[in-house]
């Protein structure tokens, strides 16, 4: 019993150990597995410059040029680029620094330095990370949507426009969520000063052209035919046809101008790490039928067998990036036996076709082999094992019983010289002519070549870029929430580590090995993590105000604060408190809140009177026409005739209704702004007796109070009493408003009532003359008519 236990002991122990030592080097595996997605560039207009990884050069950014982590563009003051990823779009304007942090499968972390970019995120994994490092903030994007951020030419302010999603900023300590329709600007680097309005409707020439081109994805026919995870898919529809095949299902047939044409002869090989050699057309659909799917020729035309979309009740594997799904032929060095330049040998290659398994160059896992393969096309899994144990496992790159269907294919294989492929130069002007029937009886490698590349392999194709960013904006530090991987080492120190690898690509765990103490140290100064916000996140409108208000620049939104916004002028916007005088449109002419156009309903316009108002909210009349509002008097341009309220409405109440003097004015009259005549030679600048006494001044320039006319001693020139006019009402004491501390405590005493008015109005009343002629008429005595004693007489019978 002791024996058979202890057997059963030792082989716990035993399948523990052989666990143990398996599941790292499992693990290392994984590690090493390259992304699964890249980005595509897409589209370039005017001067775009790229400059890859690990070098200093820039060049002229080319289409279809896969961008991974390290890669910089700068589009300059005419550009503009897209970049497609298999789940979301990124698009560049002009005058814009932009890079990878960081881009795999789980995480797209972008560093904006200047200028603006605008992101559409279509999905989201629940353990994917989307964030936007900027020189003062970190955007964390938390659901599909469509944001715009931009950064100012300063690099200490931070705007995005959030049409629809979700987002999370982090910076300066602090956390704010923003939501659809929030358009803000963060300032300051230390401290965070948030500015927020609504979104308005207004598109730009770069939201307009950035709609555009998602139109073409929306309303994309391929769709129906290729997973929406392929990058780049969309550019088929206008480059060829789909068509139902009853081997392979629905396959697409490029139009093309070429009559010999095939796949993988127009474009060149660029040296790209992870991956090494890696394909770049030249056609402006180039992309997608040459990273996924396969290709296949049906009665001498060929056509592309795309990745597969998700099917109800099917399993869905996210199509895998592919660097080049090709083979290559030749042996002994891939020498062809033909001479090439002095003697060095060609290389050849050919698409693989359906059902065909892609064996990588570069180090990888048994996993990542076996999903590259069934996610782009109908592979037999126990055939990609038998795959993975003979080429990765025991490292055999030759195939022998295996017949791939494009090989024998006329005019599939094309071959350049061995220069030309190791230095990214066009394949179609360096082709080697090669005998079909020795090529569709060699040897076929199911890895790529190796050979060390040249620097020019990394560049690519591109000639010198013109333009290149400012060395203090390529310098420019940026925020980041999550702390990104160091940079790539140096192209000189992965050219040496090539040469000791025996030609192969390096893997992740091999680029770590060489990468540098000192690009440690500059990542950590051109990348700064932020620090744990004090508080919980909270929304962005709820921020505590800028003490002084943002001012917007024009790539910003160009809306400046809430009063100068184009669609609503002056009115505060949905989410700010009104009483907040940061966020509050200023009044104009110094204005008191309480007299606010807004906040009355109607727009009361300076010096003019509003007929049917309250004792307590007329316009009270200064000695230097100005009202108690501090509002400067405009200047009358109009005649006194045409002056608003100079005429009482028959149905103003008795109190509010003006007295015509002999002169035409009005007692409550403001004087016209060109004051022609001397303070002494005005009578109409004193208050009407019912105005409120606590805001009449108890003096008047080159006035006494003492030598006023008593009330009921009228001087001549004013007109008696009407017979049945009522006499106007006194307000009651109570309602009177309480003297304003400003004013004399002496006061005048309060007119009595008049005697005895009139009820008949005059039949005509005449326009009040010009200022010269009032003060001709004020040097001559009044008409006899309108003496008095002539008026009261009883007409003669």
């Amino acid at each position: 019993m002791f024996t058979k236990h202890a057997r059963k002991v030792a082989s716990v122990l035993g399948v523990a150990m052989a666990l143990a030592l398996f599941l790292p080097k499992l693990a290392l595996a994984d590690e090493d597995d390259p992304p699964s997605v890249v980005a595509r560039l897409a589209y370039s207009q005017g001067a775009v410059s790229f400059q890859p990884a690990g070098t200093e050069d820039w060049v002229d950014a080319g289409i279809n040029r896969p961008i991974t982590t390290g890669d910089k563009l700068w589009s300059d003051q005419d550009g503009r680029v897209e970049l497609q990823l298999d789940a979301s779009t990124i698009r560049l304007f002009h005058s814009t620094g932009f890079s990878f942090l960081n881009l795999n499968d789980n995480v797209t972390q972008i560093r904006l330095t200047e200028g603006t970019i605008l992101v559409r995120v279509r999905h989201l994994d629940d353990n994917e990370t989307y964030e936007v490092d900027t020189p003062n903030l970190a955007f964390s994007i938390t659901r599909p949507g469509v944001y715009r951020i931009n950064v100012d030419e300063g690099g200490d302010a931070t705007s995005i426009r959030v049409r629809d999603g979700e987002g999370q900023v982090t910076g300066g300590g602090a956390s704010y969520s923003v939501r659809t329709h929030d358009d803000a600007v963060f300032s300051g680097t230390d401290q965070l000063n948030a500015d927020v309005q609504d979104l308005s409707a207004d598109y730009d020439e770069f939201d307009t052209w950035s709609a555009e081109r998602d139109r073409r994805w929306e309303h994309s026919r391929s769709a129906q035919y290729v997973s929406q995870d392929v990058v780049g898919y969309e550019d088929l529809d206008d480059h060829g046809d789909w068509r139902d095949t009853p081997e392979y299902g629905h396959v697409w047939y490029p139009q093309v101008e070429v009559a010999d044409w095939a796949p993988y002869h127009y474009g060149h090989w660029a040296y790209i790490e992870p991956w090494g050699y890696t394909w770049v057309d030249d056609q402006p659909w180039g992309f997608a039928p040459f990273h996924y799917g396969r290709w296949v020729n049906v009665e001498g035309r060929w056509g592309w067998i795309p990745s597969p979309p998700r099917a109800e009740g099917v399993v869905y594997v996210r199509p895998v990036y592919a660097p080049a799904l090709v083979a290559f032929v030749g042996g002994g060095g891939f020498s062809v036996g033909i001479a090439v330049g002095g003697g060095g040998g060609a290389v050849g290659w050919f698409p693989l076709g359906p059902r065909e398994v892609y064996v990588p160059s570069y180090r990888v896992s048994e996993r990542y082999v076996e999903n590259v393969n069934v996610s782009n096309t109908t592979v037999n899994r126990t055939v990609i094992n038998n795959y993975y144990q003979n080429t990765v496992v025991n490292n055999n790159t030759t195939v022998t019983n295996v017949t791939y269907v494009n090989q024998r294919v006329p005019g599939a294989i094309m071959a350049t010289s061995q220069q030309a492929f190791t230095s990214a130069q066009p394949v179609a002007r360096n082709a080697v002519k090669v005998d079909a029937r020795q090529m569709a009886s060699a040897q076929v490698q199911v890895r790529q070549p190796a050979i060390v590349p040249s620097k020019q392999a990394v560049l690519g194709s591109s000639r010198p870029a013109e333009h290149q960013p400012p060395a203090a904006l390529q310098q420019r530090a940026v925020v980041a929430k999550a702390a990104p991987p160091p940079p790539p080492p140096s192209f000189e120190k992965r050219q040496e580590a090539i040469k000791s690898n025996g030609g192969k690509p390096l893997s992740v765990t091999q680029i770590r090995q060489i990468q540098p103490a000192p690009a440690a140290r500059t990542q950590a100064a051109a990348v700064r993590v932020a620090p744990p916000p004090r508080q919980a996140p909270v929304s962005v409108r709820e921020a505590p105000k800028p003490a002084q208000p943002v001012n917007r620049t024009a790539a910003q939104g160009g809306q400046g604060n809430v009063a100068n916004r184009p669609s609503q002028p002056g009115q505060p916007q949905p989410g700010q408190p009104q009483n907040n005088p940061a966020n509050r449109p200023g009044t104009p002419n110094n204005e008191q809140p309480g007299n606010r156009a807004g906040e009355r309903g109607t727009a009361t316009q300076p010096n003019t009177v509003q007929p049917n108002n309250r004792p307590a909210d007329r316009a009270i009349t200064q000695p230097n026409g100005t009202q108690p509002n501090s509002r400067p008097p405009a200047t009358n341009d109009r005649p006194p005739s045409a002056q608003p309220n100079n005429r009482p409405a028959p149905t103003e109440r008795p109190a509010d209704r003006p007295v015509t003097q002999p002169n035409g004015t009005q007692p409550n009259s403001r004087p016209p702004a060109t004051n022609d005549r001397p303070p002494s030679a005005q009578p109409n600048n004193r208050p009407a007796p019912t105005e409120r006494p606590a805001d009449r001044p108890v003096t008047r320039p080159n006035e006494q109070p003492t030598n006023r006319p008593a009330p009921a001693e009228r001087p001549a020139d004013r007109p008696a009493t009407r017979p049945t006019e009522q006499p106007a009402p006194r307000p009651a004491p109570a309602e009177r408003p309480a003297p304003r501390t400003e004013q004399p405590a002496a006061r005048p005493a309060p007119a009595p009532k008049p005697a005895e008015r009139p009820a008949e109005r005059p039949a005509e009343r005449t326009a009040p003359p010009p200022p010269a002629q009032r003060q001709q008429q004020q040097k001559q005595p009044p008409p006899e008519k309108e003496k008095p004693k002539e008026k009261d007489k009883p007409p003669s019978r």
